[in-house]
């Protein structure tokens, strides 16, 4: 029997074709249930207190406002990068992972003082545990996709040649950035927002 050859298709694929695709959906699921479940406690704890947040006034918006409007900025390079891991093109793959990197480290930096205008503690009470947990939990999915860019972008500076499985990689990061930025609109909600509605 004659073997098949099959050397001349392409050592990795994108989407959905990719196993790297579907562990990052898989990891989606999770910590969107995971984002689920807190948001959830955040609302028992809120349903068993007649005074939220307890003793402390509503975090300020400056600083959440900022970052909400600054990672829905970061869609688009964030977009553009992910095509062009698609497309393969390693010119553009450079410029759009510093770019995308340096978006994160200015999020980075805003998120340090959103910790500072919550106006409670951690441990102050179960208000301020489930603020902390909400914006620390979403603060480890930023501070993860940041260094997952920054990694990728020394790669492609530093490390030749590219294999073609780092555009996966690029156009995977590029979804998980999506994920980064949606989950935290309703955290944003929840932080802000939330305890400005009389209960």
């Amino acid at each position: 029997m004659k073997a098949l050859d099959v050397s001349h298709l392409p050592s990795y694929r994108n989407g959905h074709h990719s196993l790297m695709w579907w562990g990052i959906m898989g990891l989606i699921v999770i910590e969107g249930t995971v984002f689920a479940l807190t948001i959830a406690t955040y609302f028992f704890l809120r349903s068993q207190s007649a005074d939220w947040p307890m003793g402390v006034p509503p975090p300020d918006l400056l600083w959440g406002t900022i970052n909400l409007g600054v990672l829905l900025a970061s869609i688009w390079p964030n977009h553009w990068t992910k095509r062009a891991g698609e497309d393969g093109d390693e010119r553009k793959m450079k410029v759009g992972l510093v770019v995308c990197a340096l978006f994160g480290l200015v999020l980075l930096a805003i998120r340090v003082l959103e910790f500072g205008a919550l106006n409670v503690k951690w441990d102050d009470n179960a208000y301020g545990s489930a603020v902390w947990v909400l914006l620390g939990l979403h603060s480890a999915h930023l501070l993860t996709d940041v260094y997952d860019t920054i990694v990728l972008a020394a790669l492609f500076f530093f490390s030749k040649p590219i294999e073609g499985k780092r555009h996966v990689d690029v156009a995977e990061n590029g979804i998980y950035w999506y994920f980064v930025v949606y989950a935290w609109i309703p955290v944003y909600a929840v932080i802000y927002w939330v305890p400005r509605i009389p209960a």
